[in-house]
């Protein structure tokens, strides 16, 4: 699973592919990365390349504008919902460490509170 994620992020599409497959204008896409929604890689010659975690987000942009909400709103939201994303990777990292630490004490959560 671990090396889908990985796949997804690769930066590949050319953004006229991505425009072919969001109907989204190179305008409207630039304009999505100038208001920093999506981070699009760029290659050597410095064209933007897309993965298809960016054509998820750029997808998404335009959904909730065709049901009415401000860029301002939407930024807002990816925001949110980056730092819910970074609280559960911390989340799990602290459950990971602990249960290897309740693992080299030979302890087990039951035993803690005996």
């Amino acid at each position: 699973m671990r090396n889908r994620a990985l796949k997804r992020e690769q930066a590949v599409f050319p953004i006229g592919s991505v425009m072919t497959l969001t109907e989204l204008s190179a305008r409207q896409i630039r304009y999505y990365e100038e208001q920093k929604l999506i981070h699009p890689k760029r290659n050597d010659g410095n064209n933007r390349l897309f993965s298809l975690h960016d054509i998820d987000l750029l997808l998404d942009i335009k959904e909730f504008l065709d049901d009415g909400y401000t860029i301002k709103e939407i930024k807002s939201f990816f925001e949110k919902q980056k730092r819910e994303e970074e609280m559960l990777s911390e989340e799990k990292i602290r459950i990971a460490l602990y249960g290897d630490l309740m693992k080299q004490s030979g302890m087990t959560d039951t035993q803690q509170f005996h």
